[in-house]
């Protein structure tokens, strides 16, 4: 496109509305001596910032994205800031260029240094080919940018909060609209939420901080992704004398057809590994609602997705034929995983007193899985908290310090009990203060662990009632369901786990005795397994997945700061279960007279399975698929 031409179109309209056909560039330009941080600052967030060029001191041009450019004349509207302050807006730089003058006495032109960033509306020509409507186009108006409570990675000088865009997209094209922006790394990528914009430290949608609002149609969802405006963030906070940039939404023109590959970014610092993004299907991400309350999704690659659908394959086996793959509800694991990700303190419970004849009437299922769990959740930095029935926090207590003392657990946890006080103790439990709005736990996830009928009683697979050996952590299941911001997991083998009212309708049709045991209480997440140690296994297993997965990290950090080092990843190996650790565990449990559940045996064996072949080679199948994940390229 000649110069001319370009300057036509620019200076026409500065909307993405205007279909130009051409790739678009946010652009922002600073005094030399913060060149070297601002790029920095880029390389550390580059969802928000992907650079696509930096000027010489003084250049004018930029050949990779345009032939016959002048940044000083090429964009429709430029934003003047002093002392980090909008002090103007003007259709021209050429009067703070002229050849020997002074920069308002802030230096010369010939000291400015122009960086060019990718810019979403690069990407909303696509989106229309993929058939995902682009609300703002269609409705004339500028994108809807918002400025976040999520901080972007420092870099010198440079330190602001993240901007993104907001695109409202029908919920059956979230895959598409995801799998088209992944596509282009440049224009900012995949989105970095997808959801409740309350999230994001977002009250009000109506009230955009740039551009303008945008009207969400009956079945759309939120849809954010990072925004080239977190450029004039960073000028606003580290307040250089002098410094400019594009308007919001009066964007660069490049000469490149929206059609066309990005242009290869300039190369990373110091040799460091351009992480993979390229048209490799493995590795797109997909889309899969989270939560509810609030709204919430979330992305992981397909290579990720695929293997925690083998670990569910796996653990849905059945050799003691309890019957419970009439259970099964694919991407439960998947979904439990994904929420376990996003959240920071998680509360897990275990313990079903089958052997009401026995003491302790506890079985060998559930404690196991929770303690594989436990570990890599705190392995990725997450609170865990265990809950447990008061006539049994002696025995978990010395059963946790021996895990800890094996090696077993990462580092020792709070052990804690539920007592039904009142009307408000479930609330008090889970909330700090009592208050809904500062839940204490963001996840509870229950292992094998009794579940309240729809009488009121608890029922072991034979029928009999246990209640009496039982402390009422159903309850915390049940105010959960009331309070924003805390996800539930039911694992188990049987239909009378707690969680396991998920699925009560197929229990009790499907499962011995099932109209009589029957949990009535409902999680989230109902996750089946033949036993329900594996589940607990098959969690840890899928976390690692997503913590592998490119995709994901991605996602969780929403494209800011460093990406996953080597450390962290041996470290979340290391703490996977393993063959040697279940069986130091199981040997722990036996120790302390914990018998088998269906057996009543006081031996090496769960569920009346012996742990060598049958639990031994279940754990060695799902190191196989898990670990298969870290030898090559990242899903």
């Amino acid at each position: 496109m000649q110069a001319a031409a370009r300057l036509s179109v620019c200076r026409r309209i500065c909307l993405s509305a205007m279909s130009s056909g051409y790739q678009q560039a946010n652009v922002v330009i600073l005094p030399n001596h913060l060149a070297n941080d601002f790029e920095a600052f880029c390389r550390l967030n580059p969802a928000p910032l992907p650079l696509l060029y930096r000027s010489q001191s003084g250049e004018t041009s930029c050949l990779p994205l345009a032939k016959h450019a002048d940044i000083r004349t090429d964009i429709s509207q430029y934003c003047v800031y002093e002392d980090g302050r909008l002090v103007e807006t003007v259709c021209s730089l050429q009067s703070f260029s002229r050849v020997g003058s002074e920069l308002q006495g802030r230096g010369s032109w010939s000291d400015m240094v122009c960086f060019y960033l990718g810019c979403s509306f690069g990407f909303e020509g696509r989106l229309k080919e993929a058939g995902v409507p682009v609300r703002n186009v269609e409705q004339g108006t500028n994108v809807s940018m918002y400025r976040t409570s999520v901080p972007c990675a420092p870099a010198g000088a440079f330190s602001c909060p993240l901007v993104v865009t907001m695109r409202p997209v029908p919920a059956d094209m979230l895959d598409a609209a995801v799998e088209v922006t992944h596509l282009n790394p440049l224009a900012h990528g995949a989105p970095v939420h997808i959801g409740d914009p309350a999230l994001l430290g977002i009250h009000h949608l109506s009230r955009p901080d740039y551009g303008d609002g945008a009207e969400l149609r009956p079945g759309d969802v939120s849809v954010f992704w990072a925004c080239g405006v977190t450029g004039i963030e960073a000028i606003l906070s580290s307040k250089p004398s002098l410094a400019f940039s594009h308007s919001p939404g009066c964007m660069f023109l490049t000469d490149i057809p929206d059609c066309s590959p990005p242009p290869a970014p300039p190369p990373p610092p110091d040799g460091a590994r351009r992480p993979s993004t390229g048209p490799d299907g493995e590795l797109t991400p997909l889309c899969f609602l989270i939560s509810h309350n609030p709204l919430w999704y979330s992305l992981a690659s397909k290579s990720a997705v695929t293997r925690i659908r083998q670990l569910e394959a796996i653990i849905g086996e059945d050799p003691g034929q309890r019957g419970i793959s009439a259970l099964f509800v694919q991407d439960e694991l998947l979904r439990s995983c994904l929420a376990l990700s996003h959240a920071s303190s998680v509360a897990i419970t275990t313990g079903f007193p089958t052997h009401y004849d026995h003491s302790p009437p506890d079985e060998t299922d559930g404690p196991p899985g929770a303690i594989a769990m436990a570990t890599m959740l705190l392995s990725l930095g997450k609170q865990v908290t265990m809950v447990t029935d008061r006539r049994a926090v002696d025995m978990n207590r010395s059963i946790l310090d021996e895990a800890v003392r094996k090696g077993v657990l990462k580092a020792a946890i709070p052990l804690v009990t539920f007592e039904d006080s009142g009307p408000d103790s479930a609330l008090r439990f889970l909330c700090h203060h009592g208050d809904p709005s500062k839940p204490r736990y963001d996840h509870l996830v229950a292992i094998e662990r009794s579940g309240r009928a729809a009488d009121g009683n608890y029922y072991n697979m034979r029928g009999v009632n246990i209640k009496h050996l039982v402390d009422p952590v159903d309850d915390l299941f049940t105010a959960a369901q009331e309070i924003p911001g805390i996800t539930t997991t039911g694992i188990g083998d049987g239909g009378n786990e707690l969680g396991m009212g998920k699925l009560k309708e197929k229990v009790e049709a499907l499962m011995p005795n099932g109209s009589l045991i029957a949990c009535d209480v409902s999680a989230d997440y109902a996750v089946t397994a033949g036993v329900s140690n594996w589940g607990g296994y098959a969690v840890a297993c899928g976390l690692h997945l997503l913590h592998t997965c490119s995709s994901h990290q991605r996602y969780l950090k929403k494209g800011l700061g460093h990406t996953t080092l080597q450390e962290q990843i041996q470290d979340w190996t290391a703490n996977l279960p393993s063959v040697d650790k279940e069986e130091a565990v199981l040997s722990t449990l036996v120790s302390f007279g914990i018998r088998s559940g269906k057996t009543g045996h006081l031996a090496m064996e769960v569920d009346g399975l012996t742990f060598h072949p049958t639990h031994s080679d279940i754990i060695t199948r799902l190191l196989e698929v898990t670990l298969g994940s870290t030898n090559h390229r990242p899903g």
